[in-house]
């Protein structure tokens, strides 16, 4: 098996990948930054899953405020139109459920700063659905899934403050996530590029995360939330240790 991770950015310049295989010991791995949407719909085909660090989709309810809204009806709120109704609106089911998992909630499409990657993403999507010869099932439920790096290593009990501004943390991370999983081989010239680029980092992370993902060890899509999951999307969190995933 092959899997591979991809951190996204909103452009190609901060837009790393991954690829892992899973079919020996030690599991190899190929990053580099710097990717572009052809480089990874290229890869789809290759590899069993696809981990792919952004947002999916938009919230159903957000998706409808704003369809109302630019066609100039009336947009449906709550009396007070106070926190509770804007949080309808700007987080997915899924960010609901990782909220219940993690504790924390995800930052919101709708309303933070991942707009643009998510705008990256939908395109991304499209190429990676003309590759694979079908649309992407935005669930899981197909090669591509969702997945949330830092989420994901709090699931497999690290401590993630401050990994992603700091190069000495990031480093400290490496060295714990390389004792847990020695069947992991990073060559200094990768190891060196995890510590320096918080994006090639995560993409290693999202590549190990479709591997979970794919040996069914991530946090099912619950029956009643499968057709909303296909449009907004649906973040795959670990529920088995990281030392699970060794091949």
């Amino acid at each position: 098996m092959l899997t591979a991770g991809v951190d996204l950015a909103a452009e190609t310049k901060g837009t790393a990948l991954a690829v892992l295989d899973w079919s020996a010991v030690p599991v190899t791995v190929d990053v580099g930054l710097g990717v572009t949407d052809t480089e990874i719909a290229a890869v789809a085909p290759t590899v069993g899953k696809l981990g792919i660090d952004c947002a999916f989709g938009w919230p159903d309810d957000f998706v409808s405020f704003v369809t109302r809204h630019s066609s100039g009806q009336r947009v449906e709120a709550s009396g007070d139109q106070g926190l509770a109704w804007r949080r309808r609106l700007s987080y997915r089911a899924t960010d609901r459920a990782t909220r219940e998992i993690t504790g924390r909630w995800p930052l919101s499409v709708a309303t933070d700063r991942l707009g643009l990657t998510a705008m990256h993403c939908a395109v991304l999507l499209d190429e990676i659905g003309d590759a694979l010869g079908a649309p992407v099932d935005r669930s899981g439920g197909g090669t591509a899934v969702e997945v949330y790096p830092s989420a994901t290593l709090r699931g497999w009990g690290f401590g993630t403050r401050g990994y992603k501004n700091d190069a000495g943390i990031r480093a400290a991370l490496l060295e714990s996530l390389r004792d847990r999983a020695p069947w992991l081989r990073l060559t200094s010239a990768d190891q060196a590029l995890l510590v320096a680029s918080d994006d090639t980092f995560d993409a290693v992370i999202a590549a190990l995360a479709g591997r979970a993902h794919a040996l069914g060890l991530t946090h099912p899509v619950p029956a009643g939330f499968r057709e909303q999951a296909r449009r907004e999307g649906w973040i795959a969190l670990p529920m088995a240790p990281l030392e699970d995933l060794a091949p």
